[in-house]
């Protein structure tokens, strides 16, 4: 069972038993972290794009989809949006039709209707598929080219198996030249396993929030750079998560 939780910004987020963790920072607020870790890095980069191909995993409690609707219609009403999202709880997605959400959301009651009763929403403007899978599964059988990924998991310590240097090729495979990967996890295992399959990474810090990575083949001239040459002569001894041996 899931129980909701008021984060500090005002919105809720969950508790998962299973996974003992929260979805969002309480600290950070669930709306705060969203918006300042996923969506707004996004569309800095890739708002002004005709038709956004948006890779959210995992769908959780649907912040990072929702917020992307509203983030379009407010700043970039002309872009198309299509979205896919695997989520491992089914009965999670299900239940979100009676999830306090912000207010900030209430334009899309029948997004979520459509994702909690038939797992897809779909407008003239917007695509939405929402999979009940392994996140792992999912992203082996996608194709395709994508524009951004927000890895929004469950953190290294609980979900190993969705940070692993494995994991993070087959996210490669999907992000185009100008493809963009966000993230809330700052642990160098995480940027390394980023790093070796051909990612910058690059800081994403700022008031009010703990700070974030976001990845990225292109040069991103607005976000500082993480020297990770540097980072791994300082830290011998890193290794970032693999397959079998440390999952």
């Amino acid at each position: 069972m899931t129980h909701w939780i008021q984060s500090d910004d005002g919105s809720y987020t969950a508790y998962s038993p299973e996974y003992n963790e929260h979805y969002h920072s309480t600290k950070d607020g669930a709306l705060n972290e969203s918006l300042k870790k996923h969506i707004e890095p996004a569309f800095a980069l890739h708002g002004d794009k005709n038709h956004l191909r948006i890779i959210d995993i995992c769908f959780g409690l649907g912040f990072n989809t929702l917020l992307s609707l509203y983030y379009r219609d407010t700043y970039f009403p002309e872009t198309t949006l299509e979205i896919f999202s695997p989520e491992l709880d089914g009965a999670l997605v299900a239940s979100l039709v009676t999830f306090p959400y912000p207010t900030l959301f209430d334009p899309y009651k029948s997004v979520i209707t459509d994702i909690a009763t038939k797992g897809n929403y779909h407008d003239e403007r917007t695509t939405i598929t929402v999979q009940i899978t392994d996140a792992r599964v999912a992203m082996r059988a996608l194709e395709g080219e994508w524009d951004v990924c927000y890895h929004d998991a469950f953190s290294p310590v609980h979900n190993p198996t969705l940070w692993t240097h494995e994991y993070f090729h087959d996210v490669a495979r999907l992000m185009g030249k100008m493809g963009v990967v966000t993230t809330y996890s700052t642990a160098l295992a995480t940027r390394l396993a980023l790093h070796e399959n051909g990612f910058g990474i690059y800081l994403n810090t700022g008031e009010g929030y703990r700070n974030a990575t976001i990845a990225s083949r292109q040069t991103l001239t607005r976000y500082e750079k993480v020297n990770m040459e540097h980072k791994m002569k300082c830290n011998p001894q890193g290794r970032s998560l693999r397959d079998g041996i440390d999952v």
